[in-house]
C-alpha cells in the first residue's frame, strides 16, 4: 500500500519549514548572506543540517525564498506609499523617501537585498525584485502624465532609471565598509543623504527643481 502524507504531516512539514526560513532570515539580517551558514540557521533553528537540506534542495534555494520573502516586504511598503493622498509626484516622492529611510535603519538588511555578491539563483530574484519597483514606478509616472503634474515621456524607461538611481545611490551609504556616524549626527547625515537622492529623482522626472 503506498503511503499517503496525512495534512497533519504535511502541517508539521510546513511549520518546519517556516521556521527555519524564519532563523534563516534573521541571520541575513544580522550578517547578510555571506555569513548566514546553513550551521548557523541550522543551530538557530534547532534542528540538525540535514533537516535543513530535506526542506531546501540546496543552500541556494534556500536564500532564494528568504531574498523573496523580503523583497516582497520592502516592494509592499513602496506599494502602500504610493497610494498616499496628493497627486502622482508627491506619491512618488514618497515612495522614493519610504525606500531610501527603510534601507538606511536596516542598513545589513537593505545591503543584503540591493548589492552584496549572492549566487546566481539569487541574482535572479534580485532582478525580478528592480523589476517589481520599476512596474509601480511606471505606473505612478503613467498617472502623473495623465494628471498633468509630470511632462509626457516614456513611463517605463524612467522607472527602470528611478530604480537605479536610488539604488545605486545607496550602495555606498549601506556598504559594510562605509564608516558610520554617531548619535544624531548620523540622522543628520541620512537626512541630507534622502534628501539629495529624492531631489535628483524628481529633478530628473519631472525636468524641474524641487
Amino acid at each position: 500500500m503506498a503511503y499517503r502524507e496525512t495534512e497533519k504531516m504535511r502541517q508539521r512539514k510546513a511549520a518546519a519549514r517556516q521556521k527555519i526560513a524564519m532563523c534563516a532570515y534573521k541571520c541575513v539580517a544580522d550578517g547578510g548572506f555571506r555569513n548566514a551558514r546553513v550551521t548557523h540557521i541550522a543551530q538557530r533553528a534547532g534542528v540538525a543540517t540535514g533537516t535543513i537540506y530535506r526542506h531546501y534542495e540546496s543552500k541556494e534555494e534556500l536564500f532564494a525564498e528568504i531574498f523573496r520573502q523580503a523583497t516582497q516586504r520592502e516592494v509592499d511598503k513602496v506599494a502602500e506609499a504610493l497610494t498616499s493622498p496628493g497627486n502622482a509626484k508627491a506619491r512618488l516622492e514618497y515612495a522614493l523617501r519610504q525606500f531610501a529611510e527603510r534601507a538606511l535603519k536596516a542598513p545589513v538588511m537593505a545591503w543584503s537585498l540591493i548589492a552584496e555578491p549572492v549566487d546566481p539563483k539569487v541574482e535572479e530574484e534580485r532582478l525580478a525584485y528592480r523589476k517589481a519597483y520599476a512596474s509601480l514606478f511606471e505606473q505612478a509616472i503613467r498617472e502623473g502624465i495623465e494628471e498633468g503634474c509630470i511632462p509626457d515621456q516614456d513611463a517605463k524607461q524612467s522607472s527602470t532609471c528611478l530604480v537605479g538611481a536610488i539604488a545605486e545611490s545607496l550602495v555606498g551609504p549601506l556598504s559594510p565598509t562605509h564608516s558610520e556616524q554617531e548619535g544624531a549626527g548620523e540622522n543628520d547625515n541620512n537626512s541630507s543623504l534622502i534628501n539629495t537622492i529624492i531631489r535628483f529623482c524628481i529633478q530628473g522626472l519631472t525636468g524641474t527643481r524641487r
